[in-house]
């Protein structure tokens, strides 16, 4: 009968170790795992208030992780010194315990006020260490309920939980493993995304918005392709860059880059600039000419404007994108041509197509990799960055030394609406440079037009006293920044008394903590 009882215990335990086991292979959350272990400690082996402590690694505490049956805060309550109670004994001595009764045994301390009631307190209270190779990293406890008091049951009961402890701990060092794995792996990701930013970053092209690292990620997708690439875009927003960027960060960089502006050249003169004409040709055609297309062999040719080309120049230009020859003007002879093509527009192909403007077929050979070039009002956050590469590069043409741009031009930059994008951005700063007497850009010296960020807002211009509140509170701010925030300096720098300077502050509400160092 008692052998049929062990057996039966023996299977229990097989059985149970089985459920456990699969649990703490198919988990990567510590606390849900061990949460449904002690679930099927309760279910399977009557196994109450089953408790998992660990040392906190900071406070070099015992907390208790998970306490099933125990309210969460009761739980938060669990918290001991190694050395207190009968958890922090055990984690102590790296030694397993038994109390054969929980109200009889002085040590235990129900921190938790989990065991108020008399029935529970009857219960044994089994607590082993949870250990890894070098050290112990916890405890794992639980009541339980022996009829007649201890029996040989309780010391089953403790070497099934000593190898259950034991597999705890394992799957910590694992769960704990992959945790640090994937945070190394996240911090690995973020700088390998970090360089990746800064290399793809093309030298002559200024600017870090998301809008513009899509643009950086499509030229490193194409540099080295020998496919034909589209620019669109609006006026100014640097396309002619993008294509030197295509050009002189691939393979064909030692041949030549051609630039063609088709809007700028009559019908007759661009058939001629492009593919070159014969002696004789036409009147005026005195001498052979090399086209661009040959000027360009071997490397890039880049038509800007390519929507303004008449129909008959599209034709042409079609047969030399399909064919790869081409015939100069006054010549039967082909010339074949290894050139990358790279074509730019701010018109709406699309709409050119459907009023039978823009060649359909010529618009899909075009259109194989389109790259679209964000307007500056889609990528503010570049805004100063563009402005002080600007700043920098004229200083130095005029032989200026100025140094910054103030807050309130800085505002005025950033909300200005910039119809003309970079191109705008670029003349702006060459004429506040250019103005410039001080070591700081100020309002002042940018255009009228940037004095309102919408044109609608043109019909309410600045009223005299707004644009003279404005100046002085622009000039208390450079004087304050200047002083390291010092209001008696600024005032004897402005020229002023520290009365009439305090005033001002506070009328402007400006807040001088704001520029000291």
């Amino acid at each position: 009968m008692y052998e049929d009882q062990e057996i039966t215990s023996k299977l229990q335990d097989v059985t149970t170790l089985y459920e456990i086991t699969r649990q703490l292979a198919t988990s990567f959350d510590l606390k849900d795992c061990l949460q449904k272990i002690m679930e099927i400690l309760s279910t399977m082996k009557g196994m109450e208030n089953g408790t998992v402590t660990i040392v906190n690694p900071l406070t070099g505490k015992l907390e208790i992780e998970v306490a099933h049956g125990i309210s969460e805060e009761n739980r938060l309550r669990g918290k001991y010194q190694i050395g207190e109670g009968i958890t922090g004994r055990v984690v102590a001595t790296g030694n397993p315990i038994i109390v054969p009764h929980i109200a009889e045994e002085p040590l235990f301390l129900n921190k938790t006020g989990a065991r108020d009631d008399v029935e529970e307190q009857q219960r044994s209270f089994l607590c082993v260490p949870i250990k890894t190779l070098h050290q112990v990293i916890g405890a794992l406890s639980v009541d339980r309920h022996y009829e007649g008091g201890l029996t040989e049951q309780a010391n089953n009961d403790l070497q099934f939980l000593t190898v259950l402890s034991g597999l705890i701990a394992e799957t910590t060092v694992r769960i704990q493993t992959v945790n640090k794995e994937k945070e190394i792996l996240h911090s690995e990701n973020l700088k390998l995304k970090r360089e990746l930013s800064e290399k793809n970053k093309i030298n002559d092209i200024v600017g870090n918005s998301s809008k513009m690292q899509d643009v950086y990620e499509m030229i490193h997708r194409v540099v080295d392709s020998n496919a034909t690439v589209l620019l669109r875009g609006e006026s100014g927003t640097g396309k002619t860059l993008v294509a030197k960027a295509l050009h002189y960060n691939s393979k064909r960089k030692e041949k030549p880059f051609v630039v063609v502006n088709c809007s700028a050249l009559p019908e007759t003169l661009l058939e001629s600039e492009l593919f070159g004409h014969e002696k004789g040709a036409f009147t005026g055609a005195n001498e052979r000419k090399i086209g661009r297309f040959e000027q360009a062999e071997g490397g890039t040719l880049f038509l800007d404007e390519i929507g303004e080309i008449s129909y008959s120049v599209q034709v042409k230009l079609l047969h030399v994108v399909q064919e790869r020859n081409f015939q100069r003007l006054g010549s039967n002879k082909l010339i074949n041509c290894d050139v990358r093509l790279v074509a730019a527009t701010n018109r709406d192909l699309e709409k050119a197509v459907a009023e039978h403007k823009f060649r359909e077929d010529l618009y899909y050979r075009l259109n194989v990799f389109p790259v679209y070039m964000p307007p500056l009002r889609e990528r503010r956050t570049d805004i100063l960055l563009l402005a002080e590469f600007f700043l920098d590069k004229y200083s130095k043409e005029n032989s200026k030394s100025i140094k910054r741009i103030s807050t309130s031009a800085i505002d005025m930059l950033v909300q200005y609406h910039w119809p003309g994008n970079v191109r705008e951005l670029q003349n702006c700063m060459e004429r506040a440079v250019l103005i410039c007497d001080d070591d700081t850009i100020k309002g002042v010296h940018l255009p009228p037009s940037l004095q309102i960020a919408d044109p609608r807002s043109a019909e309410n211009p600045l009223s005299l006293t707004a644009a003279v509140e404005n100046f002085e509170k622009e000039l208390i701010i450079e004087g304050l920044k200047k002083n390291n925030g010092n209001q008696t300096k600024t005032a004897k720098y402005l020229d002023s008394s520290l009365r009439i300077i305090n005033y001002k502050i506070h009328q402007y509400d400006i807040d001088p903590k704001k520029y000291r160092i």
